[in-house]
């Protein structure tokens, strides 16, 4: 998408125009932006850490929230 260098409230809003969710490790986004204004789902993942390993287990809960979510919800998944 050529976004490198595109933070906050400007990425979402990029994102709401191309797709339904924001996947994201950054669990403090919520707390830092109004995210009821942008027209996109978020998942805000908790792993560990951002290494691959970790992040991992937790596919099969975010599988299972992707196919209920909606627009403007926020949903945290951890393990």
């Amino acid at each position: 998408m050529k976004w490198n260098g595109i933070k906050n409230g400007k990425l979402l809003a990029l994102a709401a125009q191309e797709f339904d969710v924001f996947l994201t490790v950054d669990r403090n986004m919520q707390y830092q932006q109004n995210l009821l204004t942008v027209e996109i789902a978020i998942v805000a993942l908790a792993p560990f850490s951002n290494r691959l390993e970790d992040i991992l287990p937790l596919m099969p809960r975010t599988r299972e929230v992707l196919s209920t979510i909606q627009a403007k919800m926020i949903v945290e998944i951890q393990l």
